[in-house]
């Protein structure tokens, strides 16, 4: 055993002794039997035979995969059908598809950003995290929901160029960024504001239309939006939505959109399908947003700590990641999987479980969660 290995199993043994390992746990297609509370399938659209459907044609009209990068064989009519779409959907100018909502992120912020500043939030998803990083950019972390913090560092910059990036639903806590105000200081001092959509797309605002329009800021020039297909559009892939100008330049150097393979035909296809369900049935994000505030209303009478929902997240906080592990544990022993999140997911002391509602969820399924959320309350106060 040479020691770089032997260093790895070192890491390791310590990471489990802190209810840090994680583990890879195939499930069945009906999620073990379990009900599902854990994947983010915020409007039960990914087993929807109309989206099935969907990727059935595309994959036999356009072949399993895409074949090549965007800029070589990898556009298709639907991709481009596809973009535009989700442009009109959400209001803005021009959209550009990416093979997920990760790469989305990494192409905006290292791309939008390259060379100047980048104020972040410091609740932001890990693919921000990341993206600020390659951004060879310098790089302010700003309290949580803190516009005024935004302001302040943009204000003090020496930089020609800044952006600021923000989750609008933040992917733990389940909260809505103040983006009217972060818009304010953005345009007040001329810089670009980039809304990661992921967990608000599909379930905030007028039928799903998002956070940034929901604020009315959708169509702003300074405005761009990245979202994700694999969340309430039960599909699979990210896009950019923004100016022409912020989609030519990504075109041109975005380099998770230029050296990556084009987004298979069959996610294509079924979040094209997804976007059609959203407009037809516009009362499909509400229904999400209900069951995430009777979710938190349990937990709450149940003296469990949460927050008010802004979309379907819907956190139980409950603080080490050993009693976060076994929480989760329990839920799944009654029936329930939930997600389980521990540092460096969330801050150190705020391991939590993480429900995430569903459209089609109905009373007996909540029932259900109830029990399971009793019996962690009840192991909450042994402990």
């Amino acid at each position: 055993m040479t020691r770089a290995i032997d260093r790895l199993r070192t890491a390791a043994a310590e990471r489990e002794a802190a209810g840090l390992r994680r583990a890879l746990r195939p499930r069945t297609p009906d999620h073990d039997g379990l009900l599902d509370l854990a994947s983010n399938d915020y409007l039960g659209l990914s087993r929807d035979e109309r989206l099935i459907e969907a990727a059935v044609r595309a994959t036999r009209e356009w072949g399993a995969g895409s074949t090549g990068s965007r800029l070589v064989t990898g556009s298709t009519l639907l991709h481009a059908e596809l973009e535009d779409r989700l442009a009109a959907f959400a209001g803005a100018a021009r959209g550009l598809v990416f093979s997920s909502g990760y790469l989305a992120n990494l192409a905006a912020v290292a791309a939008l950003g390259r060379g100047g500043l980048v104020v972040s939030d410091a609740g932001n998803h890990a693919s921000i995290v990341d993206a600020c990083r390659l951004s060879r950019s310098r790089v302010v972390v700003t309290p949580h929901g803190d516009a005024d913090a935004v302001a302040k560092v943009l204000a003090e910059r020496a930089e020609e160029h800044a952006l600021v990036v923000t989750d609008a639903v933040f992917s733990v806590d389940g909260d809505l960024a103040p983006l009217r105000d972060l818009h304010a200081a953005a345009e007040r001092h001329g810089a670009l504001l980039v809304v990661d959509e992921a967990h608000s797309l599909g379930v905030v605002g007028d039928g799903g239309r998002g956070a940034v329009h929901e604020a009315g800021l959708a169509g702003r020039p300074d405005v761009v939006r990245t979202i994700t297909l694999s969340k309430s559009l039960g599909s699979q892939g990210g896009a950019v939505l923004g100016a022409r100008e912020v989609i030519e330049t990504l075109v041109d150097t975005g380099r998770s959109f230029i050296f990556d393979t084009g987004l298979a035909p069959a996610s294509a296809g079924a979040a094209l399908a997804a976007v059609e369900i959203l407009e037809t049935t516009p009362d499909l994000p509400e229904r999400s947003r209900a069951t995430a505030r009777r979710l938190a209303a349990t937990a709450r009478d149940l003296g469990l700590e949460t927050s008010e929902p802004a979309a379907a997240v819907v956190p139980v906080v409950l603080g080490p990641p050993l009693l976060a592990l076994s929480a989760a544990a329990l839920c799944g022993e009654l029936g329930v999987r939930v997600g389980c999140f521990r540092p460096p997911s969330v801050p150190s002391g705020r391991s939590c479980l993480r429900l995430t509602a569903r459209a089609d969820l109905g009373s007996d399924d909540l029932a259900v969660v109830r029990d399971a959320l009793t019996a962690v309350a009840e192991v909450k106060v042994d402990r």
